[in-house]
């Protein structure tokens, strides 16, 4: 593996098979890995491991689908509702205005839950504090962001991937540069417990 790898990903794949008609588990593990400089990651795949990525792919596509699927209303219990209408009353009470609420509240939530410290941190602190101001094509280009791997998000994030080409914008202000760009500034400061905790109950990460 290459030097510049700094950390590593391990992804394990398990299946079942018979040998002398006794059960046999065996066991799969792809490493990917991230940089600590800016730099593509690198996979490190054998050919039972693809073939595997491939058959579960449709099931990954499928549950991913459905997880980033817009809320609508009508899907709403009758009390969480009114929680929203009551909410959101100060900025409109429409169909239209509800489900845009609906899908901020998401996307804060899917910034804040992404299972990883420092992208949870520095991701749901971005979002709680701006994603209540974006819409239209903002909220797209953000939704975008959420979609991609955590891993990625933090390599971008964390500056050691540049903005993907498809995620800029000719002014230089897309969503994820100025989120990089924020990132860079050390919104922050010194990284330590009590400034996580902070953070965390600043955001409602906690």
């Amino acid at each position: 593996m290459n030097p510049a790898m700094m950390r590593t990903v391990s992804v394990t794949a398990r299946r079942l098979l018979m040998a002398n008609n006794r059960p046999v588990l065996q066991q799969f593990t792809a490493v990917r890995g991230y940089r600590g400089d800016s730099g593509d990651g690198e996979t490190n795949l054998s050919a039972a491991e693809e073939a595997l990525v491939r058959k579960g792919k449709p099931v990954d596509e499928a549950i991913r689908a459905r997880h980033v699927r817009p809320v609508q209303l009508k899907e709403l219990s009758p009390q969480n509702l009114a929680d929203l209408q009551a909410n959101a009353s100060g900025s409109g009470t429409s169909t239209q205005d509800l489900e845009l609420e609906i899908r901020r509240k998401r996307l804060i939530y899917r910034a804040k839950q992404r299972g990883w410290l420092e992208v949870d941190i520095l991701l749901g602190a971005w979002a709680s504090e701006n994603v209540p101001q974006l819409e239209g094509d903002e909220l797209d280009q953000f939704e975008d962001f959420c979609n991609e791997e955590t891993i990625d998000i933090y390599n971008i994030i964390t500056l050691r991937l540049d903005v993907p080409d498809h995620m800029k914008r000719p002014d230089g202000q897309g969503v994820v540069e100025r989120i990089q760009e924020w990132a860079r500034s050390s919104p922050l400061g010194k990284a330590d417990p009590s400034t996580y905790k902070k953070v965390k109950e600043s955001a409602k990460l906690i």
